[in-house]
């Protein structure tokens, strides 16, 4: 029981405060009861289909092909997977964290995984055309050719700028995630 209240420590003071908020203003607290409600119900929308998808990906691709092409010696393949799928990502951002978790399980290059989560920001095929519609063309190319680079930049930045044993852990942890489940 402690584990279980430990681990939704935050979710159980945020509905706290937003009860006590009630008590102030009914008119703001009910809205919040409401924005919440709403944001839950795009989430159970969008997370059922992809924990579907990452079971899938999960079983279907092996550990060895994913070392392959996007593991520490993949090199520009590695990079052109990661934009790749997470551009063809659909959802919010939130959607991509259980993702990370079975590509850091599958022994991708974290360089490869921050790109990955870059390009499902940035370069998602829906948004392409959105902006191709209502921006427009030179808009769109312009600012792909600023993103990509700096996507693959923040990728190597992110790798460089921790140390082998902090990414270490970060795979030891998502390892550990993988047996409580």
């Amino acid at each position: 029981m402690k584990r279980i209240l430990r681990r939704y420590t935050f979710a159980l003071c945020a509905f706290l405060i937003t009860t006590s908020v009630i008590l102030f203003n009914r008119e703001i607290g009910v809205r919040s009861f409401v924005i919440a409600g709403g944001a839950f119900k795009q989430m159970l929308g969008v997370l059922p289909p992809i924990m579907l998808l990452l079971g899938l990906m999960d079983e279907w691709i092996p550990r060895k092909t994913m070392m392959k092409y996007m593991g520490n010696d993949s090199g520009l393949m590695g990079i052109v997977f990661a934009i790749l799928i997470g551009s063809l990502a659909a959802g919010p951002m939130y959607a991509a964290f259980p993702f990370t978790l079975v590509l850091l399980r599958k022994g991708v290059k974290f360089s490869n995984i921050v790109i990955f989560m870059n390009a499902w920001c940035v370069t998602k095929i829906p948004t392409l055309v959105f902006e191709l519609t209502a921006l427009g063309y030179a808009f769109t190319v312009t600012r792909l050719l600023i993103n990509l680079p700096g996507i693959i930049l923040m990728g190597y930045l992110v790798e460089w700028l921790l140390s082998k044993d902090e990414i270490d852990k970060i795979y030891l942890d998502a390892e550990k995630m993988e047996q409580r489940a």
